[in-house]
């Protein structure tokens, strides 16, 4: 019976272990070389390095986020600069996006579920903020200069407050940080109506 137990706590010892490394594994892994630009011409999903002898300094330079993108109707335009854009970022577990306001533009509350971002005001003045998994809001205006981080997998939020159109920088710990905007995971995916109605105290015709 007592070697049962011992042999029991082992293997719950070794489960914990295995857990562990499972979740720290999660993240974007370490490279092994120095770099790695992806050979966009093959047809494979996984797609190999091109030759290092081939790769020259324009595969590390991205020139498009010079100006701001198309704006949305919530007067808001991101570029997104991950590896699918720039082969450079590939493996180097990094990316960015180039985040523009109108005047009372918003980005939408969203989050990214692989990684952590830290946002720098170019130009402008930003309400910006996150909810914990308490729902408590850490919001404040930041302004130019200023740098905000929205840790890992939380909901986030901006709006430009200013009188001018503003410009941040957003900074991410994954080259595929992945974005899941609130309002269109809510309403403009295929959940049940019943269930919104019932979710949120609104009509069906409100939803």
């Amino acid at each position: 019976q007592q070697e049962t137990n011992t042999m029991s706590s082992k293997m719950t010892v070794l489960l914990v272990i295995f857990l562990h490394n499972c979740l720290v594994l999660a993240s974007d892994p370490d490279p092994v070389q120095d770099f790695c630009i992806p050979k966009t011409e093959s047809s494979s999903s996984i797609l190999p390095c091109k030759n290092s002898s081939l790769v020259t300094v324009e595969d590390f330079v991205f020139s498009g986020v010079k100006n701001p993108g198309n704006f949305r109707t919530t007067g808001f335009s991101a570029m997104a600069v991950t590896s699918s854009v720039f082969p450079g970022l590939n493996t180097l577990g990094t990316s960015l996006v180039r985040a523009d306001f109108n005047v009372g533009g918003i980005n939408v509350p969203h989050f990214h579920p692989r990684a952590t971002e830290i946002a720098y005001v170019l130009k402008g003045r930003i309400y910006s903020g996150f909810v914990d998994s308490e729902n408590r809001v850490f919001a404040k205006v930041i302004e130019e200069g200023e740098v905000m981080v929205f840790p890992k997998g939380l909901v986030h939020f901006q709006m430009n407050v200013g009188k001018s159109p503003a410009t941040i920088i957003g900074s991410f710990n994954s080259q595929n940080p992945g974005l899941v905007r609130i309002p269109f995971a809510v309403f403009g995916s295929e959940i049940k109506k019943e269930l919104l109605e019932k979710a949120f105290g609104l009509s069906a015709k409100e939803i």
